[in-house]
């Protein structure tokens, strides 16, 4: 019996090659791993270039794409045709195929990894011999996995593996080079090797990170994956500090929070509730921001998910320390700002690396398939918006109008923004009546809202909107404008002697 070993991570394969060898195996290798078996582990295994006559060539680029390995490989046990010809050609039959492939996502999660060196990373010859192995599992176990290789020398010391064994194995090597195939394409298409606009076809593999307790509600399984060939950060793969495990909810508010506060330049904090910010401000003095963003819903707060766009202190992490809160984000902590929160048992502490987290496609699914969209990240410039009322906003309702305009874009639609000095006071989210959300917003502001700007993620459809707003005390609007009545609120905003302006951009989050 023969065994084709080539695997780039090597953990375990000297032990490994030493049961097989014990189990009767010949062992044939390429140029590392023969180097590791023979060298390292002083074992006895031929070269391929010894069994195929051919030396590696073109830096090793072609060393198994060879027909005396793929024969030896493809040939069918049960076939009299394919067993002659091997004899004829004097070709023997490979029994076993061990492979790994090389580390194509590894490559290029590193920072400013270049694109020659990730094609280098691209292996060929490897998912081709496990293709192969895996077409003709009934003859040929293929192994990809390390975790493998005690079970299946323990087989093949005794009585082999059986059948099923065998698909299984096979069906492992077909989803390791589907997996290893789709990063490639997603890192190929990332980089604008592909034609502009949303594919026709889109290769989606997820790798499972943890599993979890349950999904939104205790009787639906959850886990959490993360795609294959995705760049390093974001929530999915947060260092979590401290804590209890972390449930569904938790990672959908903290991804919530983290997507909210990475979209501010400036230092911000947001409290999290239902995957909408009930509290959100930016201030230089990050004590101040966390203040702000928790008295603009401090009922709501409790119990909520902390976001930081800095790394936090200890002065905001010991005015965090009266409340009950479930998750706190951030990109780090200061070590006695860690020292502090740890001491609240339940809370769960996740660092995150911002990285270049954001995926290529926003994909919703529905019944029969899914929705796929680019992500909502256009570059906004407050300084391009249209004034469409008399008076245009003074330069702190402009600072406020651009704060307002990007918070209502992590509220659920339809969104309604009051803010005040940078910090969210009020907001309605998810209401199938935009009067409505404009309601909650003034009933959760109530006297703040005096002297607060307002945003809208759509146009307002009636001038109802606008007259509530004056009366609640707002003295100016952002919104995308479009609406055939348009005139009719623009006429709503000069009556009540407010700035309103049109940015021509809509922010629906459904």
């Amino acid at each position: 019996m023969k065994a084709l070993l080539s695997v780039y991570d090597k953990t375990g394969i000297i032990d490994f090659s030493r049961r097989l060898i014990t189990a009767g195996f010949d062992l044939i290798s390429t140029g590392g791993t023969h180097h590791a078996l023979s060298q390292e582990g002083g074992l006895a295994v031929r070269q391929v270039a010894d069994v195929t006559g051919s030396p590696e060539i073109l830096e090793g680029r072609v060393k198994t794409l060879h027909p005396v390995i793929h024969a030896g490989i493809l040939a069918r046990r049960d076939s009299p045709g394919h067993l002659a010809e091997l004899k004829q050609h004097g070709i023997d039959p490979i029994d076993l195929v061990v492979v790994n492939l090389y580390p194509f996502v590894e490559t290029i999660s590193k920072p400013g990894v270049k694109l020659d060196e990730a094609l280098e990373n691209i292996d060929i010859g490897g998912p081709t011999m496990l293709r192969a192995a895996a077409k003709n599992f009934s003859s040929v176990a293929v192994v990809v996995d390390p975790s493998d290789y005690s079970w299946v020398a323990d087989k093949l010391s005794g009585e082999g593996l059986d059948q099923e064994e065998r698909r299984k194995l096979a069906a492992k090597a077909f989803r390791h080079v589907a997996d290893y195939d789709t990063a490639v394409t997603g890192y190929l298409a990332a980089s604008g090797l592909e034609s502009d606009g949303l594919p026709d076809t889109i290769s989606v593999s997820w790798s499972k990170i943890t599993d979890l307790r349950y999904g939104e509600n205790p009787h639906q399984q959850g886990a959490l994956y993360r795609p294959e060939g995705a760049p390093p950060g974001g929530v999915a793969q947060a260092r979590q500090l401290h804590g209890r495990e972390l449930s569904f909810n938790n990672l959908m508010d903290a991804d919530a929070a983290w997507r909210t506060v990475c979209d501010f330049g400036d230092p911000t904090v947001a409290v999290i509730k239902h995957a909408n910010p009930c509290g959100l401000a930016s201030h230089e003095d990050q004590v101040q921001a966390y203040q702000h963003a928790y008295e603009g819903d401090s009922i709501s707060a409790y119990g909520g998910i902390v976001g930081y766009n800095r790394t936090v202190t200890a002065a905001a992490a010991q005015a965090m320390a009266p409340v009950f809160y479930e998750v706190v984000v951030a990109p780090d902590y200061e070590p006695e700002a860690l020292a502090i929160l740890s001491k609240k048992r339940d809370l769960r502490i996740l660092a995150v690396d911002r990285g270049e987290a954001g995926l290529a496609y926003d994909i919703r699914p529905i019944t029969g398939g899914v929705l796929v969209q680019t992500p909502d990240a256009i570059e906004e410039d407050p300084a391009d918006w249209k004034t469409v009322t008399h008076r245009q906003p003074s330069t702190d309702e402009l600072q406020d109008l651009a704060f307002a305009w990007k918070a209502a874009k992590h509220i659920k639609s339809n969104a309604i923004v009051f803010a005040k000095g940078r910090t969210l006071v009020g907001m309605g989210a998810g209401q199938p009546n935009r009067v409505v959300s404009v309601h909650l917003s003034q009933r959760t502001a109530a006297d703040k809202a005096k002297g607060s700007v307002l945003a809208s993620d759509a146009f307002f459809p009636f001038p109802d909107n606008i007259e509530l707003a004056a009366e609640a005390g707002v003295t100016a609007i952002v919104q995308p404008g479009g609406s055939i009545r348009d005139s009719e609120v623009i006429e709503a905003a000069n009556k009540s002697g407010l700035a309103m302006v049109f940015t021509g951009v809509r922010h629906f989050r459904h």
